[in-house]
């Protein structure tokens, strides 16, 4: 008897949640945490600045709008090219996923630089942690912004090595997609948090 071989007739796999997303579902569950706890720091941020209006303004007045934007076109750009690096290791050409991830690594630098600017700037005109509560707030969440881009730089390193030598391939990239998908979880994260504290009257 003839088995038939067309797609109707071929079982598929069912769909589970490693199915349905790229990379490893303990980071995923990593994620949202983080991503609630940044959550519950804008919902802060927001709720402070209410009560505190004038003193959220003129706090705004002070920082610098065009750093920001700048590290956000910094970030954005490195998401894309770790992105780009994820399809070039699909299409098992690990050299060129590692010069994309190394080109992330360099945009993540820019964010760095630029923002340790603007750390020594606020800090040079006397605006620091206790000055008042915009100040309080406007360290901590972009310090702890900072921390995760740290972070996320060492895991791009980290891939980057193991890329060139060849420790991925298209049938070996969970790991890749994971540490892909915490550095987007990053910059989402600076998407928000932008316009919040910066731009957001």
């Amino acid at each position: 008897m003839v088995t038939s071989t067309h797609p109707a007739h071929i079982q598929k796999e069912p769909l589970t949640a490693d199915k349905l997303l790229p990379g490893d579902f303990a980071v995923w569950m990593l994620i949202l945490i983080e991503i609630s706890t940044f959550g519950l720091m804008f919902i802060g941020f927001s709720a402070v600045r209410t009560l505190e209006r004038d003193m959220f303004l003129a706090g705004q007045a002070v920082i610098h709008p065009l750093a920001g934007l700048i590290n956000t076109i910094a970030l954005l750009a490195a998401s894309g090219f770790v992105a780009q690096g994820v399809l070039d290791n699909r299409n098992n050409n690990q050299q060129r996923a590692a010069f994309m991830l190394l080109a992330g690594v360099a945009m993540a630098t820019v964010y760095i630089v630029v923002k340790l600017w603007e750390y020594w700037q606020l800090g040079s005109a006397g605006y620091g942690l206790n000055v008042n509560h915009f100040f309080t707030a406007y360290f901590l969440l972009t310090g702890f912004h900072f921390l995760h881009v740290v972070l996320g730089m060492v895991f791009l390193i980290i891939m980057t090595r193991k890329l060139l030598r060849r420790g991925y391939g298209p049938g070996n990239q969970i790991g890749l997609e994971s540490g892909a998908c915490y550095w987007h979880m990053i910059d989402l994260i600076w998407v928000v948090l932008f316009p919040i504290v910066y731009v957001i009257r």
